[in-house]
């Protein structure tokens, strides 16, 4: 897996200059055509983390892969990326089309809570094959967006933050995402939010020796000062699932991405996921995935 790439090396990679208002560090926004953009070279997106937000449309058949997940995208598809979460794509053919649109968090300070929105929290999904209707209407968005952003309106950013809301509104509605949230005042609800937020925290593992710092559920009950009993019914409620599966779940995941991207041994994958033996992290992914590591990372590479 590569290093997160920061807008300051896109930039200087790309483009060869660093906007003015991302030097003062200002919120940030711009937006290009992938078949006119330089960085666009008919070649695989590296696999990587951003610290920046990213809504892609791709056009053309593509292979996406997004955290340990893989999907073939025919025709059409609409990414969206955050800072949490690795991902890349890489062309099936020549022919490829679309747009991008880059922007921090701060671009939108005291301008909606962006991180609420299904398609930017973990565990929900963020690639939505579209339509030839769909893609259209999505399309026009990004039309709006090339021309406000070149006007000299005085507002033409907070045209621009509708436009962006506007796409995640549609997204939404294309195929509405999984949620079971419920209202913010219920406790449990609170209690899942935060550990689901704690949990998070501990990824992705960018080093060798980088180690998980919280394992078990005790580890988050005590973090967030709750019995682990009352985490674990809170958890139950809201998700339908039991505090370990949740830790399990996302380990499997997070190893899974390490197998596929890295190079490291089973021994250092193992550790760093919190393992001592790994024989134990061996049975730990066999038994939530029904296959060994080496047969896992085999199979992908292959």
């Amino acid at each position: 897996m590569e290093k997160i790439l920061t807008l300051e090396e896109f930039y200087r990679a790309k483009l060869n200059f660093i906007p003015e208002n991302l030097k003062k560090g200002l919120g940030h926004f711009n937006v290009f055509s992938i078949d006119e953009c330089i960085c666009s070279k008919k070649k695989p997106v590296p696999y990587s983390r951003k610290d920046y937000f990213k809504i892609t449309l791709l056009k053309g058949k593509f292979r996406i892969l997004y955290a340990d997940r893989t999907l073939i995208s025919e025709k059409y598809a609409l990414i969206f990326s955050n800072p949490m979460i690795p991902y890349s794509w890489e062309p099936q053919e020549d022919s490829q089309a679309g747009y991008f649109c880059i922007f921090t968090e701060d671009f939108f300070s005291q301008y909606g809570n962006l991180k609420e929105y299904p398609m930017f929290k973990p565990g929900y999904n963020k690639v939505f094959i579209l339509t030839d209707e769909q893609v259209d209407e999505v399309e026009k968005l990004y039309h709006r967006m090339f021309k406000e952003i070149n006007s000299d309106f005085e507002y033409k950013y907070d045209v621009i933050r509708g436009l962006i809301f506007n796409l995640i509104h549609d997204a939404l509605k294309m195929q509405p995402a999984e949620t079971a949230d419920l209202p913010s005042s219920n406790a449990a609800t609170r209690i899942t939010s935060m550990f689901v937020e704690l949990l998070e925290r501990q990824f992705p593992i960018e080093t060798a020796v980088q180690r998980l710092k919280l394992r078990s559920p005790v580890d988050y009950s005590e973090h967030l000062s709750v019995h682990v009993n009352h985490l674990n019914r809170s958890l139950k409620e809201i998700t339908g699932k039991t505090t370990s599966q949740l830790i399990g779940e996302r380990l499997t995941q997070e190893a899974r991405m390490l197998l596929r991207h890295t190079n490291w041994n089973i021994s250092e994958i193992g550790f760093c996921l919190g393992f001592d033996e790994s024989s134990h992290f061996i049975n730990f992914f066999r038994k939530n995935t029904n296959e060994s590591p080496k047969s896992y990372r085999d199979r992908m590479i292959v």
